[in-house]
């Protein structure tokens, strides 16, 4: 028992040690970009380390280094499914006061542990130069005025200025030509906390074609601009497609904004600190950019291909018979506008039966411009035995690079088609052994009534047929009815949507509830604001273009409905939005918003038509 025992204890020991061990690590954690004159700090972490000794603090280009390192050391320990683990973690950190705006590295710096060197990565910021006003002593940490959220003040003054908050658009050139790809970013910058950012007018991109691109919109990135520094999000980005020359302008729509600032009152005996807020119209920009006509004339096979491509083409298969498909393969790899490229049209001989082309299109945004391979299938039947030919194929594109068009050229396939499998047609004679097999195929005529007397009964007369008529009749004029009811319910737009209103609203509420117990709160409010306006979107037959807060609460009161259900259904609209730029949770105040919106939904069913003024 006792030697069972000290086997067991020496595995259990084995296998911790091993589960235990863990790789070292060296690494830096570095600002984003800091503001001219604040302070900032450089954390290294050492994980899994022994017996390590604190590395030297970095000499910083524009920068003077303050106090460091100072060191913290962290430990856990785990056991997840019979398995142990642990991890050690100590941090040297360096405090820095940025002197000077300009891009700084941080060169790789070395540490020993346990007998060995370890090297951290050569990273690079930058420092922001400082604002160019002089409410400095407004801002927060008294560094920068980059976010104005603290004020000391006993008056309930809140004034905004137009460059305090504004939006713009960032484009990728200045000038391009048809077809060519221009990225294009609309971004928010401000100096104070949001707490509600609402779409009043959605951007405009009259004469592109729009591909937009997935963002992540986070208001934390600083950004120095026009003089002065910002937080920043993008709201939107898209590669734009000109459809014709000239000058184009894009704008980026119109914003209800509630910004926050935090005042500090002096009341006698303590000073308290209250939440300020202030709502604004932000008009955003306009941006425009000269959009260059394709050169003329254009070359023969040019159908609209602009950027860099490379063309391929294969036969797929050997040998070629009659009533046998086979495959041409053509295939277009490059950068530009790919996804709007028309097929080719290939030069296949007129005895052959051709079938649709069948294309896939594999593209991804690099950069700002588009890249893939479009590839296109044609299926061909020859008909005829003999030797054919498919013409060679030109692929004209234009090169903005180079300014010129560039034609591409694939082979001619001579293809030697042989006798395949004879599918025999409706009118074909019979073979000779299918005649002589019929012959032999002859019974003997059985000898009847030597005088057959015809016997004649009318149908009419049977028990079966009246029975049969009617039922018959009757299923008629009932799928005659049924036809007549589906075409006036396609007809009627707004009844198929007043009809499926209610059931998409419930499947999004559902789908809101799912990310709600999930904690996903910023899925979850996302849902929700897509099940308000699209509910009451359908239910007053409102274009989706027009969706606001106007329109509903003046269609909410023309179809009947009181005035609380409007107050309340643009309140649950304001926590779902405010919601989405609030860092700051809670699973009580989603499931509040979820039930008010359940609610308003409720409400809003409950209202007949008849109630309409």
């Amino acid at each position: 028992m006792m030697k069972r025992t000290l086997l067991i204890f020496t595995i259990l020991m084995a296998t911790i040690a091993t589960a235990v061990a863990q790789s070292t690590s060296f690494d830096v954690q570095t600002p984003r970009n800091v503001v001219e004159g604040t302070r900032f700090s450089l954390t290294f972490s050492l994980k899994n380390g022994e017996d390590a000794t604190a590395p030297q603090a970095p000499q910083l280009d524009g920068c003077t280094m303050l106090f460091g390192p100072a060191t913290s050391t962290m430990q856990s320990y785990q056991v997840i499914n019979g398995r142990a683990s642990s991890s050690t973690s100590t941090d040297y950190t360096f405090t820095y006061r940025a002197d000077k705006a300009g891009n700084v590295t941080i060169p790789a710096v070395t540490i020993s542990s346990g007998g060995k060197k370890y090297t951290s990565r050569r990273v690079s910021f930058s420092i922001l130069p400082p604002d160019r006003s002089s409410q400095q002593s407004h801002s927060p940490q008294g560094g920068s005025a980059t976010q104005r959220n603290q004020t000391q003040s006993n008056a309930s003054d809140f004034n905004v200025s137009p460059n305090d908050v504004l939006v713009r658009i960032i484009l990728s050139r200045s000038q391009a030509y048809e077809q060519e790809a221009i990225e294009c970013t609309i971004k928010l910058y401000t100096k104070y906390n949001i707490s509600s950012f609402l779409v009043k007018t959605q951007p405009s991109f009259d004469g592109f074609l729009i591909e937009d691109l997935n963002v992540q919109s986070y208001l934390g990135e600083r950004e120095h601009y026009n003089g002065e520094n910002y937080y920043t999000a993008v709201l939107k980005r898209c590669l734009l497609y000109p459809q014709k020359s000239g000058k184009l302008t894009i704008n980026s729509g119109q914003y209800d904004v509630t910004v926050q600032r935090q005042v500090l009152i002096n009341d006698w005996p303590f000073p308290r600190t209250v939440i300020e807020d202030k709502d604004i119209a932000v008009n955003s920009n306009s941006a425009s950019i000269v959009i260059n006509p394709l050169p003329q004339p254009q070359p023969e096979g040019f159908s609209g291909a602009v950027g860099k491509f490379s063309i391929d083409s294969r036969l797929v298969g050997n040998s070629f018979k009659t009533n046998e498909a086979a495959t041409l393969i053509y295939t277009i790899t490059g950068t530009g506008n790919i996804k709007y490229i028309h097929e080719p049209e290939i030069d296949f001989p007129s005895e052959f039966e051709l079938y649709t082309p069948r294309s896939e299109n594999n593209a991804r945004v690099t950069g700002s411009n588009m890249t893939g391979t479009m590839t296109i299938e044609y299926t061909f039947v020859p008909q005829s035995v003999g030797k054919f030919k498919i013409g060679a194929d030109k692929f004209v594109y234009f090169d903005p690079s180079a300014k010129d068009y560039v034609t591409l050229t694939t082979p001619s396939y001579d293809l030697n088609v042989e006798q395949g499998a004879v599918v025999a047609s409706s009118g074909s004679s019979n073979s000779k052994q299918e005649i002589l097999a019929k012959n032999t195929d002859i019974h003997h005529i059985k000898l009847g009534n030597k005088n057959p007397q015809p016997e004649h009964k009318f149908i009419v007369n049977t028990g079966w047929y009246w029975p049969i008529y009617i039922v018959l009749s009757a299923i008629l004029i009932l799928i005659i009815y049924i036809y007549a009811k589906s075409a006036r319910e396609a007809a009627d737009v707004t009844g198929r949507k007043l009809a499926r209103a209610n059931k998409v609203a419930r499947k999004r509420l559902k789908s809101a509830q799912t990310f709600l117990k999930s904690c996903q709160y910023e899925k979850f409010y996302e849902e929700l604001l897509k099940a308000l306006w699209g509910y009451f979107g359908d239910k007053l037959s409102i274009p989706a273009s027009q969706l606001s807060r106007d329109n509903i609460s003046a269609m909410l009161s023309d179809y009947g409905a009181p005035q609380q259900l409007s107050d309340d259904l643009i309140g649950v609209l304001d926590e779902c939005e405010m919601a989405r730029y609030t860092p700051q949770q809670s699973s009580d105040q989603a499931e509040s918003v979820f039930n008010q919106a359940s609610s308003v939904i409720n409400r809003m069913e409950g209202i007949k038509r008849s109630q309409r003024s």
